[in-house]
């Protein structure tokens, strides 16, 4: 029976280079991470919370960021806002990673009709814009969180099953795969233990990037009116709600939110970048 490969250099390695980029925006993605986690406790007022004498002021003592028009504290919405922004995302990357990368194996390992069919599907999916699809998603079936999201996740499916496609198609030639087969080895087999495995680097790459893009949109859909609906906070809603300050000098609201999204669009942009080259691999 053939053997079966070493794990690649950039796994088995430990001497390589540090990279600033790489550590730099993997510990931005950390923080916002931790804040999404414990930013409720972190809170000084409750998210909801209004004090029509406090409207509009920017920051203080009281307010370090200042408040909205209806008196919110800005700091404890951006807080309670993150839990909202940042899980939306995850949900689009994780289903769109999961179906993505199974449709790239299975046409990977089957090749022939099934290739090509797969390969002019995803052909037309990608003439289709996603923030269109999220957007007509919600006008029909209601605005709120879960119509986007599942929007979304359909729209990035087919950007993962392209990348990986490519990936696997290697994998699957390598003389090692030949050598499982005649082992007696099953395809399921084959495909979750070894296949899968060598084209994880890519798919965690690829799910990085993804990530930030995913994260825009969403809050784009909820810029629109139609993700998110108030009084919940999240961060695109909260872009929207600061536009009508942004007239009469309170830019606070807008400013932090918008701050916030881009940090962390550019921190995974950056991360995942870095992890590919890191890993070796090409998105």
């Amino acid at each position: 029976m053939t053997a079966i490969p070493a794990l690649p250099n950039y796994v088995r390695s430990r001497r390589l280079p540090r990279d600033p980029l790489l550590l730099a925006s993997g510990i931005s993605c950390a923080v916002l991470v931790l804040l999404a986690v414990v930013g409720p406790l972190l809170m000084p007022y409750p998210a909801g919370q209004t004090d029509i004498l406090a409207s509009g002021q920017g920051p203080s003592a009281d307010h370090w960021l200042g408040t909205d028009t209806l008196g919110r504290d800005v700091l404890s919405r951006a807080l309670s806002g993150a839990r909202l922004s940042l899980i939306a995302p995850a949900v689009i990357v994780l289903g769109s990673a999961v179906g993505g990368t199974t449709l790239a194996i299975l046409s990977a390992w089957h090749g022939g009709w099934i290739d090509g069919m797969l390969n002019r599907a995803l052909n037309v999916m990608f003439a289709v814009p996603g923030i269109l699809v999220a957007v007509l998603s919600a006008a029909v079936f209601g605005a709120g969180f879960w119509a986007p999201v599942l929007a979304l996740t359909l729209v990035y499916t087919p950007y993962f099953a392209r990348v990986v496609r490519s990936a696997a198609v290697r994998e699957r030639r390598q003389p090692y795969v030949e050598g499982l087969r005649l082992g007696g080895l099953s395809s399921w087999r084959i495909c979750t233990r070894h296949l899968l495995r060598n084209v994880m680097p890519i798919v965690l790459a690829q799910a990085t990037v993804a990530y930030g893009t995913a994260l825009a949109d969403f809050a784009a859909v909820s810029f629109l009116g139609l993700g998110i609906q108030a009084p919940a906070a999240e961060w695109g809603l909260m872009v929207a709600d600061g536009r009508s300050e942004i007239l009469e000098g309170a830019i606070q609201q807008s400013l932090v939110a918008g701050l916030l999204i881009v940090v962390t669009v550019v921190s995974c942009n950056i991360l995942g970048e870095r992890l590919a080259a890191r890993l070796g691999v090409e998105l």
